[in-house]
């Protein structure tokens, strides 16, 4: 017989959004909850969005604002762009999802939303929005309004990674919606967070999940579960083995995900049988490279071009950040780009020098000296001379750099379709993205991949119980977030997709365990 440390009704491992929904949801319900987070602050993924955004459709905040949307028409578009990759009902379960959860959450007087608008990622499929009217973000919250989660709260992602202060004023984008949901947790006498306590191995009775071994600070302790364990842990991009055994494109230096994402969560309940799929996908984008090594996510391209190891354009440099980087992976497989490749630009433009056309990094840029003796950012008085600097073919770049200013001359991008979909033309204030590469000298950066999770997992139903590879529902097991293989399948249809999705499925998770077996 298994001696048990402690006993609580709900487990959830992860304190990105599934876990702080799925916590906030079974502790409102009744349920005693022990959240676990396995590295020293709360957050995962979500608190290093400075957005934080949902992609939650037909949500009171939206018709609130005057949304004209329905939910028949997000659904068609969410399932044309994703397409058969996943199940269907997934797909409906997500997007049906997100209203109600939000009309529940908005009930607690510390859960606040307002409206972030974000066009949708594919802009020709049917029923896309370019008005961003599918999109929400928690409201900034005061930090003198919950002042202990100042320091318990992970990021900013300057804070962790360039040593900066957190804000003194208020929680923002991801780290208002955690600030909020464990704000709003903690009013409930049967809810505890703890830090630095990892889960590390399920525990399985009767093939039900009754409860996990968990790990603090060397001992290993065991949490029984009467209602069930959620496992919203994020993903394993921070386990260069497990990237390696799965094909997951990149390492673990350049993925925007915390520390603690190693994957452990996908260990153990793949050890008690769950089945697994989307094993080799990221939420992908493309990455600034930083003097430190690193490829860090970068977006709001305002100029410039990327070339290839040919010197050529291969991709549309305005398009939504998965899809531009899928479209380096392709041409990476193709042997038609390695890394650094390069994003050509001009001396116009807001740029000081050398800087390069990018208006968003999720880590700041550090100084312009730094990058130029690094050998990350070069300059030449001429194109034929910039192309020997960036090791491509002198002439090919004349001619793609004449060939694009064609374009930008006709407004027409003819090889890549830049600005044809409303979100290349979301940072130009409507504009043309297309900017001519004229004015010397001529600069370039040099770029790598970069991604903000894994979004392979645990397979699961539409209420997030996690399948086995029969199909059969492992009675106890829970999955949301990145440790869920995604509904979204191999695309990333719109701003808020991750945090959305992790949401509405641990919140099911929940409700589930509240009408569940106890495992006595």
């Amino acid at each position: 017989m298994r001696e048990w440390h402690e006993t609580t009704d709900v487990l959830v491992a992860g304190s990105g959004a599934g876990g702080v929904t799925g916590a906030y949801t079974a502790a409102r319900e009744g349920l005693d909850v022990v959240l676990i987070e396995a590295t020293e602050k709360f957050g995962g993924t979500t608190a290093y969005s400075g957005g934080g955004g949902m992609w939650f459709p037909c949500n009171p905040v939206l018709l609130r604002a005057g949304a004209d949307d329905s939910i028949d028409d997000a659904l068609e578009y969410y399932t044309a762009v994703v397409g058969d990759r996943t199940p269907k009902a997934l797909q409906e379960a997500y997007v049906r999802g997100g209203a109600p959860l939000v009309a529940y959450l908005e009930s607690d007087e510390l859960l606040k939303f307002s409206l972030l608008p974000w066009p949708d990622y594919f802009g020709k499929a049917p029923k896309a929005r370019a008005d961003g009217m599918r999109h929400i973000a928690a409201k900034p919250l005061k930090v003198a309004a919950a002042p202990a989660l100042r320091e318990l709260v992970r990021g900013p992602l300057d804070a962790d990674r360039l040593g900066r202060p957190q804000p003194d004023d208020y929680f923002v984008g991801g780290r208002a919606l955690i600030a909020r949901f464990l704000a709003a947790s903690e009013k409930y006498p049967h809810f505890s967070a703890r830090r630095d306590t990892a889960l590390t191995e399920l525990v399985i009775e009767d093939g039900a999940v009754v409860g996990a071994i968990v790990e603090n600070d060397g001992q290993r302790r065991a949490i029984r579960a009467r209602r069930g364990v959620l496992l919203a842990a994020g993903g394993f991009e921070h386990n260069d083995e497990m990237r390696r055994r799965y094909g997951v494109p990149g390492n673990s230096r350049d993925t925007m995900g915390p520390p603690g994402n190693r994957g452990l969560a996908h260990l153990a309940a793949m050890a008690v049988g769950a089945d697994t799929d989307l094993m080799d996908q990221a939420w992908w984008s493309p990455g600034l490279t930083h003097p430190d090594g690193t490829s860090a996510f970068a977006l709001w391209f305002t100029g410039g071009i990327f070339v290839d190891d040919h010197g050529r354009r291969f991709v549309n440099e305005s398009a939504a950040y998965d899809r531009l980087g899928r479209a380096v992976l392709t041409a990476m497989a193709d042997g038609r780009v390695t890394l650094p490749y390069w994003m050509v630009y001009d001396h116009s433009g807001d740029g000081a020098g050398v800087v390069p056309p990018v208006k968003a990094t999720n880590v700041s840029m550090v100084e312009t000296a730094e990058y130029v003796e690094a050998g990350l950012w070069r300059t030449a008085d001429t194109l034929e001379e910039l192309a020997v600097e960036i090791g491509v073919p002198p002439q090919n770049l004349v001619d793609t750099v004449m060939r694009f200013n064609e374009f930008v001359r006709r407004g027409s991008d003819d090889d890549f379709g830049r600005g044809d979909e409303p979100y290349d033309r979301a940072f130009s204030g409507g504009a043309s993205p297309l900017y001519a590469i004229e004015r010397p000298p001529f600069h370039a950066a040099a770029f790598g991949v970069s991604d903000l999770g894994t979004k392979g997992g645990l397979r699961t139903d539409t209420a997030a119980r996690v399948l086995d590879a029969a199909d059969n529902v492992i009675a106890g097991l829970y999955a949301a977030g990145n440790t869920m293989a995604a509904p979204s399948g191999t695309v990333y249809p719109g701003g808020g997709n991750p945090i959305g999705t992790s949401m509405v499925f641990s919140h099911l998770a929940a409700l589930d365990m509240t009408k569940g077996v106890s495992h006595e």
